[in-house]
This record gives structure tokens, C-alpha cells and sequence, in this order.
């Protein structure tokens, strides 16, 4: 790799000369991405859409960002300012006894048996025997805010999480410090799982296949893949995925989580510079900062904060030990889960060669909801891939199951199969799991004999453009592209989170609501993750309920043009 004086003429010659056909032209205004298919058939590709509460205006990066009020950012702020006064008012009750403290803490008997002393120069400090969670503040914000509104949340489920869910019934006396169980539970339109295809369903081939496989596999192989091996079904879920993706290899992993975290360190040391997006996920975040590389974060979809980081990389190198980065690593996802945005891919990928980095690409929402077959955010933008160096997917929730896989180059993934830590400290895919999982790959491929997996894909395409545009003729900021089966409505205040679970479960409505710290603080917003099993009376219904609640929360803060649109919304 060039670097110095060197490298700047490189970078030089290719931004100067017209005729380089790796040239990469930053888009400076975001339009809808006309092209066409193998029929000839018009195809629509909506740009992201970030409507922002703070008064300035940028646009670029296959994003459209409009101007708002700075007065609501003011607020919000407000608004935290107020729920941490008084936080630290209740907190100073309980530490003098004026308020009882329903908080997990250590009996107090039990702290005077435990108490130990560290001998320092100064003399003998006492301590006490647990150490703390969390810090202060994470303490004091947990016990103050959270537990306030803890009803929305860790709600316990009595059913298969499918287009409905039945939520067992409870209620507190003690203002969410405990909860108490009627006994009867609710049935609830599902707006709250990843269940984008419809999968998550207790019959059905999918499922009756998944049960058969615990006669001859069993649950578990109890040991982990180094010393044992994995199942039949996990090895042919392998080169199944190998094939649906049209890659030379791939390898599965039980937990999705797991993939991004324990195996990103196998692919970048400390003489690797991983370029990772604003608004990557907290297991590729995590993956990052264990590899022991030299991290540098990009504007989130910003083509030029991203080619900016690769080329001061090239020029400069690392600065830790004055030598030229042996690999730049970056990390990007399909469909970003908070922000419902979908990564701008044929510029990263012009951007990958151009500098001779590395593209590690996370299609955990995206595989299987997104493309015309359902191979994800590669076959949505019509790109090769072969072109991305990992291609890294879940199974939690196109799929109905668990775990997570890595698709590439066959040389790539034999290195991490021997060099992953899961291999020496994880169990393998349950057959069963690995079974529901083939199963439901079979059916969108179309290898079963049917067209079911073309009718999912196509049904939540239609409810997701159907849904989302009703929400924007509403006058709501809804945030990400319209082809996004992830629909983040923003509600900004954080105190009306707790409102929208409650009042959505009236009209029996699961939704999830979002705050700080998963979101920046003027952010908070509620999340729906649309299915192909939702019916159009269910998606009627949900947008009956959100106008109404809407009304009640005053969170029509949209300057957008789309809501005076009053052309026909075709379902």
C-alpha cells in the first residue's frame, strides 16, 4: 500500500484525470435510483430521508435532510435536564432515609459481615464486598428513569411472535419496581418483532420440519465445534447459504451477536485501521475495539467523510508506529436497525477498490427482506458479491430462528474457521435451529416446490411502501428509505415513550419505543418492523392507532412536502 509522498500523487492522479474508471462522484443531490431489470421492468429505489431537528441543511450521500426547528432540540434537552434534577432530588431521599429504596442493594446486615479492609500507606480503607454494576450516573439513570417507564419494555410474551403476539397481563402498585401477573393475556397486532418475512410461525413446512430433525439430531451436541464437530444440518445449512449468496464458502455461528463480536478481531490487529460508520451496531462496535485496531469513525452514509478517512489514512499511515497501515477494514450495515437507512453500497464498494481497503458488510436486518429474491442489500443495488470481502447475516430475524453466518471467499473463511473463538468456546447451531433455518432459506429460493418465499418477499415490499407512506401524509418524521422494512417515527421527548407503549397496547398495538442511550438524546423515537404476515386490515388498524395517538402526543413535527400529497397510496 502507498503512503507519503507517494500516495498523495496517487490521490492526486485519480481525482484529477476523467478517464479512471474507479473515479468515485459523490452525489450532491438525492434522487429516487431509476434502472432497470432483466424484463425490462422499471425498478425504484427511494433515497434515505433524515428530517432533523436542528436548523441547517445538508444533503448528499444518497440522503435528504430537511430543516426544522432548532426551538424542539432546545426542548428536549429541556426536558433531560428536568427528569436528572429531579433524579438526583429522589436520590438524595433514599441516602437519608425520606424515601424507601426498592433498589437492589446489599442488606445491610450482610455488608457488616462483609466487609473487608485494603491495607494502603494512608492506613485501612473499608469496602464493601460486591462492586457496582454501573457507575453513578448509569445507576442513578437506571433507578430514575428507566424503571418508570419499564412497563413498555421486557414485556413477557405467551405465544409464537408472529403478525400477533399474546402478551401476558400485568400490572404494578409500586410504580414498575415489580410487577404482579393477572394470569390472562392480550392479544396484540406484532409491530415490535424482526419477523420481516413471516417465518416465526408454529406451523406450517418451516416448523414441522425444525420438530422432525430432534428425533435424529437431538437439541444440542453438547461440546463445542473444535473438539466435536457440528451437525449434519449445520453443514448443509453451510453450503446452502454459500449458494443462496453466490459466494465459494460460508460458516454458521449459534448467536448472531456473537458473529460481529468474537469474530471482527480474527480479521484486524493493532497495524489495521477499521473505518466504521456513525451508526453501526453495538456487536460490530464491540468486534471493533476487541481487534485492538486503530478505529476512525465516519458521518453515518457520508460518502466524503468516508473517501476523506481512507485517504489521510493512505497518506499519512499510522501514526502510532510511523509505518503505512497493513489493511483498512470497513465496516458498514445493509439496513441500519435504529435508523431504518440503507448503506449507500455501489460508492462504498467504488470507494473499496479506489483505495485498496477491505468492505466488511452486516446484512443482519437486510438478508432475506430485502432484493427481488431476497438475498439482501447486494441484490438490491444490483452489485456483485464477490465485490464485498465479508458478507455477514443473522438468522434471528428473516428466518424465524437464531445465530448468524459469514459468507466470502473460501480461503477467507477457513481462516476463520480455525482462528474463531467460537470454535473453542461455543456450543455449535442446535440441529433444529440449523434445520428451521434451511428450511426457510429452501422456501425463498423457491427449492420446495413452491412460490411462497416470492410471496413473502413481495407482500413486504408492498406493506412496507404502503405503510410508510401513509405515516408521512400524516405529517410524522419517519425516518430511513421507503423500501426499508424498518419505519423509526420520531417522537423526540423521552417522556413520551413511556405514552406511546402505553397507549398503543390500549388499542392493542405492540410497538417498541426507543431512548437515549440506544439513540441520540434529542431522538427518542418509536420503532416498527413491518412483516409479510401483516394483512392490510392489521397495518389499517396500526395507523388508526398511531394518528390517534399522534394527536395526543403533538409529534406532527414534519415540514416535508409528502403530507399535502393527496395522490391515491396503492396497496
Amino acid at each position: 500500500m502507498a503512503w507519503g509522498k507517494e500516495a498523495v500523487q496517487m490521490v492526486r492522479s485519480s481525482s484529477q484525470g476523467s478517464s479512471n474508471s474507479d473515479e468515485v462522484h459523490v452525489k450532491d443531490q438525492p434522487a429516487r435510483v431509476l434502472e432497470k431489470d432483466e424484463n425490462a421492468n422499471i425498478k425504484i429505489r427511494h433515497p434515505n430521508e433524515f428530517e432533523k431537528v436542528h436548523a441547517c441543511i445538508r444533503v448528499g450521500c444518497d440522503s435528504t435532510l430537511f430543516q426544522t426547528n432548532r426551538f424542539i432540540a432546545w426542548c428536549v434537552y429541556f426536558n433531560w435536564m428536568i427528569l436528572f434534577v429531579f433524579a438526583y432530588i429522589r436520590e438524595f431521599l433514599r441516602k437519608h432515609g425520606l424515601e424507601k429504596n426498592l433498589a437492589a442493594v446489599e442488606l445491610p446486615k450482610q455488608t457488616a459481615r462483609t466487609i473487608s479492609y485494603i491495607f494502603l500507606r494512608s492506613g485501612a480503607k473499608m469496602l464493601q464486598s460486591f462492586v457496582p454494576l454501573y457507575d453513578d450516573f448509569e445507576s442513578i439513570y437506571a433507578r430514575n428513569c428507566y424503571v418508570r417507564v419499564r412497563d413498555v419494555f421486557e414485556r413477557p410474551i405467551g405465544s409464537v411472535p408472529g403478525a400477533t403476539v399474546k402478551l401476558l397481563d400485568r400490572y404494578t402498585t409500586d410504580y414498575c419496581w415489580s410487577f404482579k401477573f393477572t394470569g390472562t393475556q392480550t392479544e396484540v397486532i406484532n409491530m415490535g418483532s424482526y419477523n420481516y418475512l413471516g417465518f416465526a410461525e408454529k406451523n406450517g413446512p418451516c416448523a414441522l420440519s425444525a420438530s422432525k430433525v430432534i428425533g435424529d439430531q437431538g437439541l444440542s451436541l453438547c461440546t463445542t465445534v473444535h473438539e466435536r464437530g457440528f451437525s449434519k444440518s449445520q453443514r448443509e445449512l453451510e453450503k446452502l447459504v454459500a449458494r443462496f449468496l453466490g459466494v465459494e464458502e460460508a460458516i454458521c455461528f449459534s448467536m448472531g451477536f456473537a458473529t460481529n463480536s468474537l469474530n471482527l478481531p480474527c480479521l484486524a490487529d493493532k497495524n489495521s485501521l477499521i473505518i466504521s460508520d456513525q451508526y453501526n451496531h453495538a456487536s460490530l462496535i464491540l468486534g471493533c475495539r476487541m481487534s485492538g485496531a486503530t478505529i476512525k469513525v465516519f458521518r453515518h452514509n457520508d460518502m466524503r467523510s468516508l473517501e476523506k478517512i481512507l485517504r489521510n489514512a493512505i497518506i499519512n499511515g499510522n501514526p502510532l508506529t510511523g509505518h503505512p497501515y497493513r489493511k483498512i477494514l470497513i465496516v458498514v450495515e445493509g439496513i441500519y436497525s435504529m435508523e431504518g437507512s440503507i448503506c449507500n453500497l455501489p460508492e462504498i464498494i467504488a470507494l473499496k477498490k479506489k483505495y485498496g481497503a477491505y468492505l466488511y458488510l452486516d446484512e443482519a436486518h437486510s438478508i432475506g427482506a430485502m432484493g427481488a429474491t431476497g438475498r439482501g442489500i447486494v441484490e438490491y443495488w444490483g452489485c456483485d458479491p464477490h465485490d464485498v470481502d465479508i458478507l455477514m447475516g443473522t438468522f434471528t430475524k428473516s428466518f424465524g430462528a437464531a445465530g448468524g453466518y459469514i459468507a466470502g471467499l473460501k480461503k477467507t473463511i477457513d481462516y476463520i474457521r480455525a482462528n474463531t473463538p467460537t470454535g473453542v468456546y461455543a456450543l455449535p447451531m442446535s440441529p433444529p435451529v440449523a434445520q428451521q433455518i434451511y428450511s426457510c432459506m429452501m422456501t425463498i429460493m423457491g427449492l420446495d416446490g413452491t412460490t411462497d418465499g416470492e410471496r413473502r418477499i413481495k407482500q413486504l415490499a408492498q406493506n412496507t411502501r404502503y405503510f410508510r407512506q401513509h405515516l408521512k401524509r400524516m405529517g410524522l418524521i419517519v425516518y430511513g428509505s421507503d423500501d426499508s422494512p424498518v419505519v423509526p417515527i420520531l417522537i423526540y421527548y423521552p417522556t413520551k415513550c413511556g405514552l406511546w407503549g402505553r397507549e398503543m397496547l390500549k388499542r392493542r398495538i405492540g410497538v417498541v419505543v426507543v431512548s437515549f442511550p440506544a439513540t441520540e438524546m434529542t431522538e427518542s423515537r418509536v420503532r416498527i418492523c413491518l412483516s409479510a404476515a401483516h394483512t392490510k386490515e392489521m397495518l389499517d388498524t396500526t395507523l388508526d392507532a398511531i394518528r390517534e395517538v399522534s394527536e395526543i402526543s403533538n409529534v406532527k413535527y414534519s415540514k416535508s412536502e409528502r403530507q399535502y400529497d393527496t395522490s391515491p397510496i396503492e396497496w
